[in-house]
C-alpha cells in the first residue's frame, strides 16, 4: 500500500467520523403527549408554545376534534417541562424516552433504499432525496422531454443553492396559458412535501397520456424545494430543523419561518413572532429571506394568468384557504371552498382519507405573513390553498420510506381533482 493510499484511507475515516459527529442523533430526546381538558388549558399550551421555543410543540397526530398535543424536548428541558405540567395539572404521558434509535433507523432506511437508484433518475417511492439530487433530476427532464419540460433558476438561497422551477406544458408552443403554481418545503423537516412535488412532476411527464387534459389549456410551474438550506440541513445535521439557515439579529438563533415572511399583513403578533428563538419567527422585515423573495417573484411574474397556487406542507390532512391573518374571509372564499371540496371528496371516494378544508385562521390557527395570503391579497391569484399532507412516522414529520407511496398517490387524487375543477371554472380567454 502506497503512502498516498494510506493517507486517503485515513482521510476517509476522518470524514466519516466528522459526519457522524455532525449528525444530531437526538439521544435521550423525549416525546410527551399532552391532553388539555378545556379551552383554558388549550390556551395555556398555546402560550407555552410561544414562550418555550426549546419545547418543540408538534401538534396532534390528527384528527377531527383531537385536542392532544405532542411535544419533543431535549434531556436538559425534561425536568422544567414536567415541573410546569404538574404545577398546572395538565394531563400528560410519555410516548418515547429516547427517539435516537428511531431517527437513526429512518436515516439508514433512507440511505439503503436510495442506494439502488442511479441518478439522475428518481424513484419517488424509494426514498427522500436531497436538494442536490432533486436539482440533478430536474436538470435531466428537458433532455428527456424537450418539448414539454423547461427548467430555470429563479434565484438563490442564503447559502447560494440554486432555487429551480420546472415548467411543464403539452408542447404546443402557446405562451399565454393560465398557470398552476405548486411549491413545497417551506419548512425544512416536512420531507413528504418535496416527495409529493416530484410525484406530481412524474404524473405530468411520465404519465402524460392519462393526464394530458390537465395540460391542454394550462401550464404547471413546480418548485419542489423552497427552503433549500434548511432542507439540506435536515439531511446532514438535524432531522427536525424547521426554519431557514440565515443568521438573525440574535447570534444564539439561526433561521426564519418562511411562511411568516411574506409581505402581506406581515408583522402581526397573532400568527407570527418577533423573537428569533421561536419557530414562527417572522424575520426582521418582510421578505428579508432570499427564498421568500423567489416565491414572491414567481407569484408576481405569473400574476396575470395564475389561477391556482398550491403550497405543500405537512402535516394534518387540511386544505387551508385564506385568510390566515384574520377571521374575515376573502371575496371569492366560497369559490375556493368548492375547489377544495372537489379535492377532499375525490380523496374520500378513492381511499376514505379525510381532509378538512376552510379558512386557515378558523380551521388551524392564525398565521400572518404566509404565502397563500400574499398570493390572494397581492398577486391576485384566483385560488390559493395550503395543503397539509398526512402525518407519518412517530412525530408526524418523519414518515418512513414505506409510507411515501400511499401518501403521494392519495394526495395526487386530491390535487388532480382540484386542478380539474380550477380548469373547468376558469378556462383560458381565447
Amino acid at each position: 500500500m502506497t503512502s498516498y493510499t494510506l493517507w486517503g484511507l485515513l482521510l476517509l475515516v476522518l470524514l466519516q467520523s466528522v459526519c457522524l459527529l455532525a449528525w444530531q442523533n437526538y439521544k435521550d430526546y423525549r416525546v410527551f403527549e399532552l391532553q388539555p381538558r378545556d379551552e383554558s388549558e388549550q390556551q395555556l399550551l398555546r402560550q407555552l408554545a410561544r414562550e418555550k421555543p426549546h419545547w418543540d410543540f408538534l401538534g396532534s397526530r390528527r384528527s377531527l376534534n383531537e385536542t392532544g398535543l405532542r411535544v419533543l424536548v431535549s434531556p436538559t428541558q425534561v425536568e422544567s417541562l414536567l415541573t410546569l405540567l404538574n404545577e398546572k395539572h395538565i394531563q400528560h404521558q410519555i410516548l418515547s424516552d429516547d427517539i435516537s434509535e428511531l431517527v437513526l433507523a429512518q436515516r439508514e432506511e433512507n440511505r439503503r433504499s436510495k442506494s439502488r437508484i442511479q441518478m439522475p433518475m428518481i424513484d419517488v417511492f424509494a426514498g427522500f432525496y436531497t436538494h442536490a439530487e432533486i436539482n440533478e433530476y430536474l436538470d435531466s427532464l428537458p433532455q428527456r422531454y424537450p418539448q414539454r419540460a423547461l427548467v430555470k433558476i429563479f434565484g438563490w438561497s442564503y447559502e447560494r443553492r440554486p432555487l429551480k422551477l420546472l415548467t411543464v406544458s403539452n408542447g404546443d408552443g402557446r405562451s399565454d396559458k393560465p398557470v398552476i403554481f405548486i411549491d413545497a418545503t417551506m419548512h425544512a423537516r416536512e420531507w413528504i412535501a418535496p416527495s409529493f412535488a416530484l410525484y406530481i412532476i412524474q404524473q405530468l411527464l411520465d404519465n402524460y397520456e392519462e393526464n394530458k387534459q390537465l395540460l391542454e389549456n394550462y401550464d404547471w410551474v413546480i418548485m419542489p424545494v423552497v427552503n433549500a438550506d434548511g432542507y439540506e440541513y435536515t439531511h446532514t445535521d438535524s432531522r427536525f430543523w424547521r426554519k431557514t439557515r440565515k443568521p438573525t439579529k440574535d447570534p444564539e438563533n439561526i433561521g426564519t419561518d418562511l411562511n411568516r415572511n411574506f409581505g402581506y399583513k406581515w408583522g402581526q403578533n397573532d400568527g407570527s413572532s418577533a423573537d428569533p428563538a421561536e419557530e414562527i419567527y417572522r424575520g426582521e422585515y418582510a421578505f428579508d429571506q432570499p427564498e421568500s423573495q423567489v416565491v414572491r417573484d414567481v407569484l408576481l411574474h405569473y400574476s396575470d394568468r395564475l389561477r391556482f397556487y398550491l403550497s405543500l406542507h405537512s402535516y394534518g390532512n387540511y386544505f387551508l384557504l385564506p385568510w390566515g391573518h384574520t377571521s374575515s374571509l376573502p371575496p371569492n372564499y366560497y369559490e375556493m371552498m368548492e375547489v377544495a371540496d372537489a379535492g377532499a371528496m375525490a380523496i374520500v371516494h378513492a381511499t376514505n382519507g379525510i381532509y378538512s378544508y376552510g379558512s386557515g385562521y378558523h380551521l388551524m390557527y392564525p398565521t400572518s405573513g404566509d404565502s397563500t395570503d400574499y398570493a390572494a391579497g397581492v398577486a391576485n391569484v384566483t385560488v390559493a390553498i395550503t395543503m397539509e399532507l398526512p402525518a407519518g412516522g412517530f412525530l408526524g414529520f418523519d414518515p418512513w420510506v414505506s409510507h411515501i407511496e400511499g401518501f403521494v398517490t392519495e394526495s395526487w387524487v386530491g390535487v388532480r381533482a382540484m386542478a380539474k375543477e380550477v380548469i373547468r371554472r376558469y378556462p383560458p380567454q381565447l
